[in-house]
């Protein structure tokens, strides 16, 4: 047993080594993965910002501008997390190389860790970039900033281990971006992230609530404002059982072997 494996027979090399080389397909692209967040935050400030802003000085008690960074960084962070996590295990998938990585002295959960985890700091190291970009914009005070952070840990690792099973079920490149363009992006537009749900009628604030993104976006904002469309509670739970119930879709696929031996 090498010194990288502890006694109760963790692969940690095993994870490392994939996780490392997710990392370093993401700073071969650094630039651009950086520049995109940061220009797509400075064009959301420009359009809702200034031309909508402009309109509706507060939300909720909470200038507008600073009302839609939460709203902002989830909607960056959800896409992103489902395409990172995708995209790393649908590459070996169509290049024929999940076969070794099957066959590697790796258990499920050790997989899991290197991809997920790899895509989950992705997605949070540009979530942190649009939060200091959007510092130049408005004027931010986060009021919980440690359950901020673990919320956005959380919410990226959730929707990275969500992409992962898109990755395993996908047959074509088409396919990887079908769920996260067509539902989550709508469903995040559809969730308050750039208004609160309080200022529909009635009947559309029972609809909206509906949407599990409301309690998602909701609760990373109750984390800078300290005030949320929903209980912080429920949002914070709703989160965690999407968490583990994609642990256990995981847990399946490699227990049945769905679209990873055939």
């Amino acid at each position: 047993m090498s010194s990288e494996q502890n006694i109760v027979g963790f692969n940690s090399y095993g994870v490392w080594a994939i996780y490392r080389f997710e990392m370093a397909r993401f700073m071969r692209t650094a630039g651009q993965s950086i520049l995109t967040p940061v220009l797509t935050t400075s064009l959301y400030f420009v359009v809702f910002g200034s031309a909508i802003g402009s309109r509706m000085a507060e939300v909720g008690g909470v200038p507008y501008g600073a009302f839609i960074v939460p709203g902002m960084i989830m909607l960056t962070i959800l896409a992103e997390s489902m395409s990172n996590g995708s995209f790393g295990i649908y590459f070996p998938k169509f290049t024929g190389t999940i076969y070794e990585l099957l066959s590697a002295p790796l258990s499920p959960v050790e997989t899991v860790l290197g991809y997920v985890g790899a895509a989950t700091t992705k997605s949070v190291v540009l979530g942190l970039i649009i939060l200091a970009t959007s510092t130049l914009f408005v004027d931010l005070h986060i009021a919980h900033p440690i359950f901020m952070l673990g919320f956005l840990v959380l919410t990226a690792a959730t929707f990275s281990l969500m992409g992962f099973i898109i990755g395993i079920w996908a047959k074509s490149f088409e396919q990887l971006s079908f769920v996260p363009m067509l539902v989550v992006t709508p469903l995040t537009f559809l969730g308050g992230a750039f208004y609160s749900i309080d200022m529909l009628p009635g009947i559309w604030r029972t609809v909206t609530l509906f949407n599990p993104i409301v309690y998602i976006i909701s609760a990373f904002r109750w984390c800078f404002y300290g005030r949320s469309d929903v209980g912080v509670e429920v949002s914070m739970l709703m989160t965690a059982a999407f968490f583990f119930a994609g642990l256990a879709a995981v847990s399946w696929i490699f227990k049945t072997g769905y679209r990873l031996k055939n």
